[in-house]
């Protein structure tokens, strides 16, 4: 398998670019665990922090298993032991086996889901209540903690969602949001649409009656028909796409704005307060279909895109105008196939990270953009995660350890495999103020001399 790399690289294998990260993960990495998946997963998200300990922290990890069909599909909730910063030893740091589950992720609890998960995203009021897609028109609605442990072996029944979110007219897979200010979800799919709910009341039901909709035991009074979730229709249906919606996103600081993008290369902008119909229309954000959208938490001005034309572009919203083609900041080129999940770190407002299809997961800074930097380098790059040999279709920044990143990657295709989960850290000498980091060395360097017989 032979990719094409950036300007100045030459063409390299996966296996041999692999090998080469492999051999620098002792230098690169303050921290890595690599997990093997029997089955693909298409999303990973982080859930809350659960207990605190001198070297390291027990948090949540929500994953799925996108199986052949000779087991169920599956939604995974894992606890994760993440090893805080400067705390593992160099020597063990790339000591990993790639056909091994690794010991810092243990599966908690397994939900039989109904059809494949192809996106998670958790409720950021409480992150116990998480979405999935799958390949129908409905959002379904977990509350992860309460449902039911199952075993997944064929023939197991489906868990039941605690609540379904009902307005898609055809299948919504992949673009779904969870509003940071209320518990608002929204959703894009085939139908050119965007669809949004409340599920406030059903987060107030669950507060006051924890036990209220988990049962997936059958009706009483010897009625055999199971018990059916409760389900809600939707606040408002947005019209604007011409073709299926890949990504939908909140403003940071507003319920009523979101974006969304699609396979009709649009950008648009709305505002529930205007109606149904977009606010602003980029006809031309990129030059083929979108994946991906992010809105920067910490400069509500700035959105990101990915797409299929390799690129990461970036906006700023006071300067959209609709129709034509859209005027992009910057448009960031360091991959080399279609750009699947853009993200902007929880922790610093000109940080985001960039995976694709090549199998690089790309971390960013927009402020480096003019600065000098290593020959051959794109504008702002200052990181390249390749540790997965296949797709990286989703990634996460941990917003309990900000520079602590969860990734996932299908590797069937190059490996014969089913998934790779991964959790890194890159060493924060690449990261931390320069004038910080010499200092450090200086300091180091004089230790050192001090030691010396």
């Amino acid at each position: 398998m032979k990719e094409t790399s950036t300007a100045g690289e030459t063409s390299i294998s996966v296996d041999e670019r692999y090998t080469q990260w492999k051999s620098l993960v002792p230098v690169l990495y303050d921290w890595l665990a690599n997990h093997n998946l029997v089955w693909p997963s298409l999303s990973c998200r982080w859930g809350p922090q659960l207990e605190q300990a001198t070297y390291k922290n027990r948090q949540r990890l929500y994953l799925s298993e996108q199986t052949d069909g000779s087991v169920p599909n599956t939604l995974v909730i894992a606890n994760c032991e993440v090893v805080k910063p400067r705390v593992a030893a160099a020597e063990h740091i790339a000591q990993f086996n790639e056909e091994a589950r690794s010991p810092f992720v243990k599966k908690f609890k397994t939900i039989i889901h109904p059809g494949e998960v192809n996106r998670i995203r958790e409720l950021p009021q409480n992150s116990k209540i998480v979405a999935t897609h799958t390949d129908s028109p409905d959002v379904l609605i977990w509350d992860v903690e309460t449902q039911p442990n199952r075993h997944a072996v064929l023939g197991t029944p489906e868990s039941r969602p605690d609540l379904i979110l009902t307005g898609h007219k055809d299948n919504a897979e992949f673009a779904l949001a969870m509003c940071p200010t209320e518990p608002l979800v929204l959703s894009g799919g085939k139908d050119k649409s965007v669809v949004l709910w409340s599920i406030q009341d059903h987060i107030s039901t669950l507060a006051a009656d924890p036990g209220s909709a988990k049962s997936t035991s059958k009706a009483g009074g010897g009625n055999d028909k199971p018990v059916e979730s409760p389900s809600i229709g939707a606040r408002g249906i947005y019209q604007g796409h011409d073709d299926t919606v890949e990504d939908v996103q909140f403003c940071p600081l507003s319920a009523q704005e979101f974006c969304s993008v699609g396979d009709d290369s649009c950008l648009i902008l709305w505002d529930a307060r205007s109606g149904t119909t977009p606010a602003i229309k980029v006809e031309k954000a990129h030059n083929a279909d979108l994946h991906c959208v992010d809105w920067n938490p910490h400069d509500i001005n700035l959105i990101l895109t990915g797409s299929a034309d390799n690129t990461v572009r970036m906006f700023d919203r006071r300067k959209l105008t609709s129709g034509g083609i859209g005027s992009p900041i910057h448009t960031f080129e360091g991959h080399t196939a279609a750009v699947l999940c853009v993200q902007w770190s929880p922790d610093k407002a000109s940080i985001f990270g960039s995976s694709a299809e090549d199998g690089i997961l790309n971390l960013w800074n927009h402020e480096k953009i003019d600065k000098k930097q290593a020959p051959n380098a794109p504008p702002g790059l200052f990181f390249r995660h390749a540790g997965h040999r296949d797709k990286v279709v989703d990634f996460h920044w941990n917003a309990s350890d900000p520079w602590t990143i969860v990734s996932v990657s299908d590797d069937g295709e190059s490996t014969g495999g089913g998934g790779t989960l991964q959790i890194w850290r890159m060493i924060d000498l690449i990261y931390r103020n320069e004038d910080e980091v010499l200092a450090e060395l200086d300091n180091f360097k004089a230790h050192l001399a001090t030691c010396s017989p």
